[in-house]
């Protein structure tokens, strides 16, 4: 049985629903979250946790739950699912309101907040070997995609219209200037220097770039932000790719062309085994928890729970009230 949790409540997926007036159904008004739990630890969760607080004071949604709580309702579901790795996705909504209307609700209304437990598979070693494909596309999306916002069907679009294509993912240029992709963080390598596009209202602030910058600083790989062309990308040597679930995957074909040797390039091996040192150690407890070092502290206010199971309901009652949301 898969377990979610909906506005104050862990229960089975199948008898989780949300009011057809909610703003996150009828206008994808909300934003959202894709934290990676390996071994049971979520990983770099207060990373994610302030990319949320950012997101949410962009389209002016009030934060549900503080920090503590979070951790308690995430690693609840990381420990529910059981043995193995998961991708924990985490969604507040402005909420329902009585009516449809494009204005914010006048009377106060409650978030919906919910969260999910998915098994996370690493990337196929084969595939990681070969490479991914992809194919540079016109950046047709909004002018803030720094926001995590559920609206995302211009990225939908697009990544689909890569893989139509025969690709696995889209990269995306908006006035001569090379961003990221559809569903990724993007990186070149250009004469032994990693290069990444500067953050901006035009990307969104990868978790995961984030963590390759910190890992080429520890290990003394040049690297740089700053603007990438079209024409830089075309002749880089390395090209790669990073999001939570992507982890770190290296472009080898890019329009049809070999990029390079048409092999993953060796200052990405060097990344790549950093990266996958650092959630081996994370596995064995080796990282501190960023929420012990956080100096949270938790919150006893009761929420309703649906489950017989006492320990879970020990587990709902560190969650604060305000992290229960709207009525489901």
């Amino acid at each position: 049985m898969s377990l979610v949790y909906l506005n104050g409540r862990f229960l089975p997926i199948e008898q989780a629903c949300v009011s057809v007036m909610d703003r996150g159904f009828l206008f994808g008004d909300g934003v959202y979250e894709v934290i990676p739990a390996y071994g049971g630890h979520l990983f770099r969760l207060m990373a994610h946790l302030d990319r949320l607080d950012a997101s949410l004071a962009a389209v002016r949604i009030a934060n549900p739950c503080d920090r503590a709580a979070w951790r308690d309702l995430l690693q609840t579901l990381v420990d529910e699912a059981g043995a193995g790795d998961h991708g924990i996705y985490l969604q507040v909504t402005r909420g329902a309101d009585i009516k449809r209307d494009h204005a914010f609700p006048v009377a106060e209304v409650k978030p919906t907040v919910f969260a999910m437990a998915s098994p996370l598979h690493a990337p196929d070693p084969v595939r990681v070997e070969a490479g991914a494909s992809a194919r540079v596309m016109a950046d047709t999306r909004w002018a803030r995609c720094d926001i995590k916002a559920i609206t995302l069907l211009p990225n939908v679009l697009l990544r689909q219209a890569a893989l139509d294509a025969g690709d696995d993912e889209a990269i995306l240029v908006r006035d001569g200037e090379v961003l990221e992709g559809s569903a990724s963080s993007l990186f070149i390598v250009t004469d032994g220097v990693l290069v990444t596009p500067p953050k901006s209202a035009m990307l969104l602030p990868g978790v995961t770039r984030d963590l390759v910058l910190s890992l080429a600083e520890r290990h003394g790989l040049p690297w740089a932000e700053r603007p990438v062309s079209e024409q830089a990308l075309r002749t880089a040597d390395e090209i790669w790719l990073t999001s939570s679930t992507r982890e770190v995957m290296a472009v080898t074909r890019l329009d049809g062309e070999l990029v390079g040797a048409g092999r993953p390039g060796p200052i990405w091996r060097r990344m790549a085994d950093w990266y996958q040192a650092c959630k081996a150690e994370l596995r064995t407890g080796g990282i501190a928890h960023e929420y012990a070092r956080a100096g949270c502290r938790r919150n006893a206010l009761r929420v309703s729970m649906q489950l017989p199971d006492q320990g879970l309901r020990a587990r709902a009652a560190r969650i604060p009230r305000a992290c229960a949301g709207a009525d489901s």
